[in-house]
């Protein structure tokens, strides 16, 4: 499975650690997006660039970070076919795959330290989407985007 990673400067230290977990899980190949110093930068131009090799069928997941995770995240869930989950715990993560399908996850660099980021996105990337009456409520939100 291929997974993409962006941050911006407020997320680049768990950038570093949630890479560091993703690369011992087997089957997994990593891309990383940047940003790559604490430079400034704008967390809705990285959103973009994870969420278009997402849309484009490069990358079957993301993983976003900023300070908080918030607006990364709202930035993300405004890209048609993107479901961006910002989740703070692995039962959170857990439920956004099974039941919500989500194909992306938010984490907050300044709130949360790498041993959970590590469990919350193992969690995520193991997860599978359980279908059913789940579909249907996705589908609900797609038909959403295209209002």
């Amino acid at each position: 499975m291929k997974i993409v990673i962006g941050c911006d400067h407020g997320a680049l230290a768990l950038k570093t650690a949630v890479k560091n977990v993703l690369s011992e899980l087997s089957g997994i190949e990593v891309e990383d997006i940047g940003t790559f110093t604490e430079d400034s930068v704008d967390y809705p131009d990285i959103a973009e660039r994870l969420c278009a090799r997402i849309t484009s069928g490069e990358a079957e997941r993301g993983v976003l970070l900023c300070g908080t995770g918030i607006g990364i995240s709202i930035a993300a869930n405004k890209i048609r076919g993107i479901r961006a989950a910002l989740c703070c715990d692995v039962y959170s993560a857990k439920m956004a795959r099974r039941h919500n399908d989500a194909n992306v996850i938010a984490l907050g660099g300044r709130v949360i330290g790498p041993g959970p980021a590590g469990e919350i996105v193992k969690a995520f990337m193991t997860e599978s989407f359980e279908g059913g009456r789940h579909a249907r409520r996705v589908g609900k939100i797609t038909a959403l985007e295209n209002k």
